[in-house]
């Protein structure tokens, strides 16, 4: 992430409710690594292009995913479709996103 743009890796500057935020900080996350913020900045993604990223477990990979299915539902008022690997994935991000 260039200098100029670093206000990028904190999580208050892409535009999310201000509960949304605070989900997030209560759960200890406040700011991104800068390669979720390079991949949220990449072409028009944010518009709801394709993006494909590959990075190790735990690595912050839904993170990317859950920023972008939150600014795009709430942006265009449309449902979103998240499909996770497990069902035990799938109830704890049923319980989280709620």
């Amino acid at each position: 992430v260039p200098e100029d743009q670093a206000d990028k890796l904190l999580l208050a500057s892409w535009g999310l409710p201000k509960a949304v935020l605070e989900k997030y900080h209560s759960l200890g996350v406040v700011q991104m690594f800068e390669w979720q913020a390079e991949c949220l900045m990449l072409g028009q993604v944010l518009e709801g292009k394709n993006l494909v990223y590959s990075a190790p477990t735990s690595a912050g990979k839904t993170l990317v995913a859950e920023l972008l299915i939150l600014k795009r539902v709430l942006e265009t008022r449309k449902k979103a479709l998240l499909i996770l690997p497990f069902v035990s994935v799938a109830k704890e991000k049923k319980y989280y996103l709620q």
